[in-house]
This record gives C-alpha cells, structure tokens and sequence, in this order.
C-alpha cells in the first residue's frame, strides 16, 4: 500500500466525520436532530452553483469552494456564534494546513488553495461561496419555522443582512415569502 493512498483513505475517513456532526446552534432553539455540517455542505454547494451562474462568475469553482469551507469542523465541531465570547475562532487555513499534512502535492495546494481563497472573500466565486453559506442558513431557518420550531428570526435576519451578492439577496427576499414546500407546485 502505498503512503499517498493511505492519507488519501485516512482523510476519506476524517471527512466522513462530517457527516456526524451536528449544526449546533439549532439545539438553542430546540431542533432535537439539526442537519449534519455535511447536510449543510451540501445544499451551500449547489447554492453557490447557481447563485455563481447567475452573477456570471464560475459556478463550478464556487461550488468547490463551498465544498471545503467547514471541512475543519472535523476537528472543532460546530461552534455556535455563542461560543464567541469564550472561544478564539479557530483558523480555518491553519486546521486545513494540519488537515491535509500527509496528503500529495496536488491535493493537498488544490485543497488549501481553495480554503485560502474562501476565506480571503475576495473572488466572485468565494463571494457567491460566503453568501451560499449564509442563504442556506436562511433556508433551513425558514424549514426549521415551518415545522413549529420558534426562534429562528435571528438566523434569518444574520443571513440577509450579511448578504453580498444582488442573486442571493434576491433569493433570501423570495425565500421568506413562500412556503418551503412551494417547489412541489410548480
């Protein structure tokens, strides 16, 4: 077997622990079984997709951004914005550079490189990235709600204001007003 493989398996396996987590700041409001950060990946992906079309930057590489902005809660957990005032905010680019140590050349730059990027803010892609981020809080807000959970005014509020592109804005103003059902009527 060789090393590249087994750190390639290794982080294989570190990153399935995402599926695990949980996004902790709904249990404040009493959401008994919140969506895994992996869950929450997900949806950022394809939401930075197409937010990235519609704004004309490359939604491919929005999307792989997205893909890799929480990977290091593998190693923190999910820290609610609560812990703020107890907590030094973890640096995502120094848990990503211990993430992904082992790993070969090329995956490891093409991995630190895109959480480089994301974190930096300064791309269309890593905007349309942040901002896939924060709408997809918005909408699990808004699911959240729908099922009589109380309390998620705050996160929707957080997610418009911090709201960069004309799309996503567009989009959390549109997501407020329906039901989260309403794809099943079109």
């Amino acid at each position: 077997m060789s090393e590249d493989a087994a750190a390639l398996a290794a982080f294989g396996y570190e990153l399935g622990v995402l599926k695990r987590i949980r996004r902790a700041g709904w249990w404040h409001v009493g959401v008994r079984d919140p969506e895994s950060v992996a869950e929450h990946t997900m949806r950022v992906a394809q939401l930075a997709a197409v937010i990235a079309a519609e704004e004309g930057a490359d939604p491919a590489r929005a999307a792989f951004l997205a893909l890799w902005h929480d990977t290091q809660e593998t190693r923190t957990g999910d820290l609610p914005h609560t812990a703020a005032d107890y907590l030094s905010k973890p640096d995502p680019r120094r848990i990503t550079v211990d993430q992904t140590a082992n790993l070969p050349d090329r995956s490891r730059e093409v991995i630190r490189a895109a959480v480089d990027e994301y974190e930096a803010k300064e791309t269309a892609e890593a905007q349309c990235a942040k901002d896939a981020d924060k709408l997809e809080m918005l909408l699990q807000a808004v699911e959240y709600r729908d099922t009589g959970v109380q309390r998620v005014d705050g996160w929707i509020d957080s997610a418009r204001k911090g709201l960069k592109t004309e799309t996503a804005r567009r989009i959390a103003e549109a997501a407020v007003a329906i039901s989260p059902l309403a794809w099943r009527d079109r």
